[in-house]
């Protein structure tokens, strides 16, 4: 079955129904890690496809829809259930790296494909990340207990 769905940051795969989906091939810059955390709780990221959200290895206009959910917080430790969980961004090429992932993203979608992008604002506003792409948000929805994670679409048109 041909893949309709990138999701080339997928660590855990939280957020899906169905971890295991067909239509969605499930990246990560992690092979295969399984933690058992503090709480008691066994994570697995197991991605279909090692692969860096920097530098996506697929041709252009690959898929019909990328969900982009990168790491999102600056510092954690090495030993932080967080860091195991979501991973972590560089403190010193964060910007460069989401820039990077949003360019490689649009490039493997689709003319008229979507973007889902979801942020938490732990660390880095939405504001800022949304200035680091020069296409333009559709919409866009605060969720979680302090409103501090957001769900952006974008569309793939001519000059967006």
């Amino acid at each position: 079955m041909t893949k309709l769905i990138l999701d080339p940051a997928s660590s855990m795969r939280s957020f899906y129904f169905d971890k295991k989906d067909e239509r969605v091939l499930f990246g990560d810059i992690r092979e295969k890690e399984t933690h058992l955390l503090t709480n008691g709780q066994t994570i697995h990221i197991e991605p279909d496809e090692v692969m860096d959200f920097r530098n996506i290895p697929y041709p252009d206009k690959s898929f019909q829809c990328v969900v982009f959910d990168p790491p999102h917080m600056l510092k954690l430790s090495e030993k932080s259930w967080m860091r195991k969980k979501y991973g972590v961004l560089d403190k010193d090429t964060w910007q460069d790296d989401i820039k990077q992932g949003f360019s490689e993203c649009f490039r493997v979608l689709k003319d008229e494909g979507t973007l889902i992008f979801k942020w938490n604002e732990v660390s880095i506003s939405l504001k800022e990340i949304l200035a680091l792409t020069p296409h333009k948000a559709i919409l866009g929805h605060p969720s979680g207990k302090r409103m501090g994670t957001h769900w952006v679409l974008f569309i793939k048109t001519e000059g967006n």
